[in-house]
C-alpha cells in the first residue's frame, strides 16, 4: 500500500505560479510511475502530466505543455508539479496518482493507477 498526500494548492492570480507536492509513503521501495491528473467541477478527471520511475521520460497535456513541468525526488518519495503562466481554466482540484512499474512507462488514463490522493484545490483568479 502506499499513500499519496499533495499540498501546495491555494489561489493565485492569472499569470501566476504553485509547486504541488505530492508525498508518498508506505511501499515506497517498490518502483512507481507517478501521474498529475486534475478535475474541474461538472467535469471528467483530465490527465495533466506523467512521470516515469526514474524520472527521465514525462509527459503532459497539450493544454498545459510549456507551462507546467512535473518532476520527482525519489530520495524523498516527493513528485511535483511546477505550474507557471496559470489560466483560470486551470481551475481545478488537482490530484497525484501512483502504480507500480518496473518499466519506463508513462501513464495517462486514470484507471490504470492504484494509488490517489485526496486533492488539493488550485483556484485561478482573472
Amino acid at each position: 500500500q502506499v499513500q499519496l498526500v499533495e499540498s501546495g494548492g491555494g489561489l493565485v492570480q492569472a499569470g501566476g505560479s504553485l509547486r504541488l507536492s505530492c508525498a508518498a509513503s508506505g511501499r515506497t521501495s517498490n518502483s512507481y510511475a507517478m501521474g498529475w491528473f486534475r478535475q474541474a467541477p461538472g467535469s471528467e478527471r483530465e490527465f495533466v502530466g506523467a512521470i516515469n520511475w526514474s524520472g527521465d521520460s514525462t509527459d503532459y497535456a497539450d493544454s498545459v505543455k510549456g507551462r507546467f513541468t512535473i518532476s520527482r525526488d525519489n530520495a524523498k518519495n516527493t513528485v511535483f508539479l511546477q505550474m507557471n503562466s496559470l489560466k483560470p481554466e486551470d481551475t481545478a482540484v488537482y490530484y497525484c496518482a501512483a502504480r507500480l512499474s518496473k518499466v519506463g512507462r508513462l501513464y495517462t488514463i486514470p484507471y490504470e493507477y492504484d494509488y490517489w490522493g485526496q486533492g488539493t484545490q488550485v483556484t485561478v483568479s482573472s
